[in-house]
């Protein structure tokens, strides 16, 4: 019979792709967390979702646009990588690989309902709140390009 494993040894490491799709004429796409979001719900946030193993970042992106938004990725562009810890103390880590997703915005739905209850098309100074804990900083690695 082997040792049990500790508290410590129980927690991993995540990997996602954190994706902030726009029109390509300035304007983002985000989503409002409805009541059965894993959290915050009632919160405004970009896309994302855990990396299965042997896949690339684009075709989990790709595959995550078309679960949550119902639609296909047009042109991914990686922009950055975030390391987000959550909780104090900390109880959730994430590896965030950022990317920019151009879709075109007349093929666009919910395609999730049961995690988003609306989705909106916002300009970087028309933000709408409340916004998710970590899409501000998720945005700053948006902002540099614009889109």
């Amino acid at each position: 019979m082997g040792r049990s494993r500790t508290a410590a040894e129980d927690r991993r490491i995540a990997v996602s792709c954190v994706f902030v799709c726009h029109d390509g004429a300035g304007r983002l796409l985000l989503a409002r967390r409805a009541a059965g979001a894993r959290d915050e719900p009632g919160r405004w946030d970009c896309g994302a979702g855990a990396v299965e193993f042997g896949e690339s970042f684009e075709a989990a992106v790709a595959r995550e646009v078309r679960e949550e938004y119902a639609t296909e990725a047009l042109d991914t562009t990686v922009l950055g990588v975030r390391n987000v810890l959550r909780g104090e103390p900390v109880d959730s880590h994430w590896v965030a690989v950022v990317c920019a997703v151009r879709v075109d915005p007349a093929t666009v739905a919910i395609g999730e309902p049961d995690k988003f209850d609306a989705l909106g098309w916002f300009t970087p100074d028309q933000l709408p709140t409340p916004r998710h804990s970590q899409l501000d900083a998720t945005l700053a690695l948006v902002e540099p390009r614009g889109f």
